[in-house]
């Protein structure tokens, strides 16, 4: 292809082409690109947002190691990589936080922290340990039912088996302790 002014066309397509698309954790993912892999991209725009996930995918992402001077409010509170203006600042103006245009932002800031607490919420409303089913009144709804039945009996205990134990602290070892 000639460096010629205004000659960029090319008649044929690209000599070498990649048969493996390239993977930033091919050979065991590092503590950096694991954050980096699970960060959200929150209050940009559609193009930044675009930007920060190719540096991601492509190993170019490089996170921050102290917070950064917001361009709006000059507090030090940008702790995102490649971001210029804070989170409160972008949400009260409404404009990226990267490049600072007033673009349609396509995650808003606070939304992913709205479903994080939605999932904590159904997790801990799922979850029952043994001991809370024991002492639970409404478990049965009839406590004047007396098991005659060796069969039912036995449902009944592998049902409790099958219930998560709660954790409880480990006891400590007393076969070292010296008594006196």
């Amino acid at each position: 292809m000639s460096t010629q002014r205004g000659n960029a066309s090319r008649s044929r397509g690209q000599k070498y082409q990649n048969t493996v698309a390239f993977k930033n954790d091919k050979y065991g993912a590092s503590v950096q690109v694991k954050k980096a892999n699970s960060k959200i991209h929150d209050g940009l725009c559609q193009h930044c947002k675009g930007v920060l996930e190719w540096k991601v995918k492509y190993n170019k992402y490089k996170s921050l190691t102290q917070p950064r001077k917001c361009v709006k409010c000059s507090q030090k509170t940008v702790k995102d990589a490649y971001h210029v203006i804070c989170k409160p600042c972008s949400l009260q103006l409404e404009i990226c936080c990267k490049c600072g245009e007033k673009e349609d932002i396509v995650i808003p800031v606070n939304s992913h922290l709205d479903q994080k607490e939605e999932d904590n919420g159904s997790k801990e409303k799922g979850k029952k340990c043994k001991k809370d089913m024991d002492n639970d009144d409404d478990f049965d709804g009839d406590d004047d039912e007396d098991f005659s039945d060796p069969e039912d009996e036995d449902e009944v205990s592998q049902s409790v088996t099958k219930m998560t134990p709660c954790k409880s602290p480990p006891l400590p070892d007393v076969s070292r302790v010296k008594l006196t």
